[in-house]
């Protein structure tokens, strides 16, 4: 009992109600992402808010205080099964670790449904809505590689990446982007076991600034010769791009990242990211709230893209420099498609 009233309490610190739905029917959802300060989760929760009113579906949002904080999650699925949601929107900080609440919640007759992340193993979920995250990573990957040209052969790449729970979206960037830059993998569904002498290293950032920040620096002290940059997002990046300023290299550094957010564009324009994949949150929250309805009124579950194991939400590379061989739209493009 103790246990029940210490995460209920948790969790409604970081609830937020729309509308009820249109005529009384009922439909309740939650949405839980891993912050409240990412600018991509918050556009996430506004999509999802905004179909939600739409619809006239009552949301309920969660969010961990950092990314990573898996226990805030579980409890706020606890939360949602006790209210009599009809299905959960999930992005999940511990990909694995999660699923035993998930599997709850699906036991209990909600549909859940994995957003930009998926679970692992995949189908643990009912569907995922997300970028090709592997593709994301693989494209800005391939960009750098030709942004470099013979160079490539000689880089020095700092990794930096999400969590040392190693989610899936943090693996599946990872390792798309070595493969893009024509490093032979390891084990794909881990990162830090490769053994290409040009990966200086990984580090570890919780998605936000101040972490992509230490873990360059942790970096650049292993090897302060450091010209290239995988950012698992935007927010690391500018992380990143301060750590290098701060010692006059902000200018000889390729850093290259994921999400496209309306930010991230910007700092593409202004060189501070050379290249960013771009996904379209708003896209995959609106898709989830439709698919709850669905679920609601006549027990139907999405599809897949066919071909896949998920609904694949897209994803295009966003540079002002673009490459050979590598597709791309420019920031003005990218500026119009932010957040989706």
């Amino acid at each position: 009992m103790k246990k029940l009233l210490a995460s209920a309490a948790l969790v409604a610190l970081s609830a937020v109600g729309t509308s009820a739905y249109a005529g009384g029917h009922g439909i309740s959802a939650c949405l839980i992402t891993k912050t409240d300060t990412n600018p991509f989760f918050v556009k996430m929760r506004e999509g999802a808010m905004a179909k939600a009113e739409e619809l006239g579906v009552s949301l309920s949002a969660y969010a961990g205080k950092v990314d990573g904080d898996h226990e805030t999650q579980v409890a706020a699925i606890e939360t949602c099964i006790a209210d009599g949601a009809k299905g959960i929107l999930i992005t999940a900080s511990d990909t694995s670790s999660i699923v035993p609440a998930v599997q709850q919640a699906r036991d209990a007759g909600l549909v859940v449904i994995a957003l930009d992340t998926p679970l692992d193993p995949i189908d643990a979920a009912d569907m995922t809505f997300a970028t090709d995250n592997f593709l994301a990573g693989e494209l800005i990957g391939q960009w750098a590689a030709a942004a470099l040209g013979d160079d490539a052969a000689n880089a020095k790449i700092a990794m930096l990446d999400l969590a040392v729970s190693q989610p899936t979206v943090g693996v599946l960037r990872d390792q798309g982007f070595l493969k893009g830059f024509g490093i032979e993998l390891g084990d794909p569904n881990r990162w830090g076991d490769e053994d290409d002498a040009r990966i200086v290293g990984n580090d570890v950032t919780a998605g936000n600034e101040e972490g992509g920040r230490k873990a360059m620096e942790n970096l650049l002290a292993k090897d302060p010769m450091i010209n290239v940059v995988y950012t698992i997002n935007e927010p690391a990046a500018a992380g990143a791009y301060e750590a290098l300023k701060s010692i006059g290299r902000e200018n000889d550094v390729l850093i290259v990242s994921v999400d496209g957010g309306c930010p991230g564009v910007q700092n593409v324009k202004e060189g501070v990211i050379g290249a960013t994949s771009q996904q379209y949150p708003l896209l995959m929250a609106s898709k989830g709230i439709e698919a709850i309805v669905e679920w609601a009124k006549n027990g139907t579950k999405p599809a897949p893209t066919p071909g896949k194991a998920f609904f694949d939400t897209g994803v295009a590379l966003v540079t002002d420099k673009p490459v050979d061989g590598v597709e791309s739209i420019d920031t003005t493009k990218g500026t119009e498609l932010c957040w989706g």
